[in-house]
């Protein structure tokens, strides 16, 4: 007999996903007071509630969630308020998972944006899984590759799927880096300097690397992300890779799309290179530097892609 899978955000979003199936309550976007609802009939639940979710009264978190003192057994979700629609669902989302990954390990999870990034080793772990379950939560795998597959990627269609499955583009596009095949690139760029990247599994096989300008880094020169007088550009603009990427042979090409935030001083390009053989490892310093891999928990909502990276 072979063992059950090891409880993690993927494994619980999708256990999640079936029963909601299975009650024929799947629908997009995913319904959280369902799910929470759902959840003490459950193995995920043992017969713990869940209070709806409220809005925080304080001023130091973007998230909670916390046992009452005097029920053991009664939760409650708090969330900012100050934030769109969207970044509302992934912080719920997110305190979800830890009900169901965490809450046996402590009675109180306050989220704040830089826990993910200067957190402790631990603090850090806990809110990347909280992280991963809320991604693949709102955005089932299975759906969301049935309504890409086949079409050609860019911020419309992203942003089209981030309204229909309640979520920012920035994650949306984040999504869509982990899971695709195709050589991609996210980057979010926060006044004029790179905040993170995230690269898909085959841009990493294939060794693309972004060029590096400055440090902090800046948009490379002749990029779309460099140029103010274009603040969107969501169909992309083809051009040579080596641009972007200075180790790409000179006849490949890349899409670059460009979507500016309204407050004007936040960016997201999205890169779709060609395909490519993949080539030997070379050791040569800032390449070899650890990907900043990683996202804002709580993704900005951009007021939605046509408001994607999220984002993710």
């Amino acid at each position: 007999m072979s063992e059950a899978p090891a409880l993690n955000g993927f494994t619980a979003a999708a256990k999640i996903i079936h029963w909601l199936e299975i009650g024929q309550h799947l629908s997009l976007p995913i319904n959280l007071d369902t799910v929470r609802e759902l959840l003490p009939e459950t193995p995920f639940g043992q017969s713990e509630t869940i209070k709806p979710p409220q809005p925080i009264t304080w001023s130091s978190s973007e998230g909670a969630l916390v046992r009452n003192p005097d029920n053991e057994k009664e939760w409650g979700i708090f969330y900012n308020a100050k934030v769109g629609p969207e970044r509302q669902r992934f912080t719920i989302a997110h305190e979800l998972g830890h009900f169901i990954l965490h809450r046996k390990s402590q009675p109180t999870f306050n989220c704040s944006k830089e826990s993910i990034y200067s957190g402790s080793d631990g603090l850090i772990k806990l809110e990347r899984e909280a992280d991963d379950f809320a991604s693949n939560l709102l955005m089932p795998g299975n759906l969301l590759r049935q309504k890409i597959e086949g079409q050609e990627v860019d911020f419309r269609l992203l942003g089209k799927l981030a309204k229909e499955f309640g979520v920012s583009l920035e994650a949306m596009c984040i999504r869509f880096i982990k899971y695709t095949d195709l050589r991609a690139a996210l980057v979010y760029w926060d006044h004029g300097f790179m905040k993170y990247q995230w690269r898909s599994q085959s841009s990493i096989r294939t060794k693309v690397r972004l060029r590096q300008s400055s440090e902090p880094q800046e948009p490379p020169r002749n990029s779309l992300a460099a140029d103010d007088d274009i603040t969107q550009e969501l169909d992309g603009l083809e051009m040579s890779a080596d641009v972007w990427c200075p180790s790409e042979p000179s006849d490949i090409r890349l899409r670059e799309m460009k979507h500016t935030y309204r407050e004007a001083n936040r960016v997201l390009s999205l890169l779709i290179l060609e395909s490519a053989a993949p080539r030997p490892f070379v050791q040569s310093g800032w390449e070899d530097e650890k990907q900043h891999d990683s996202f804002d928990r709580f993704v900005d909502s951009a007021k939605t892609l046509g408001e994607n990276h999220g984002r993710s």
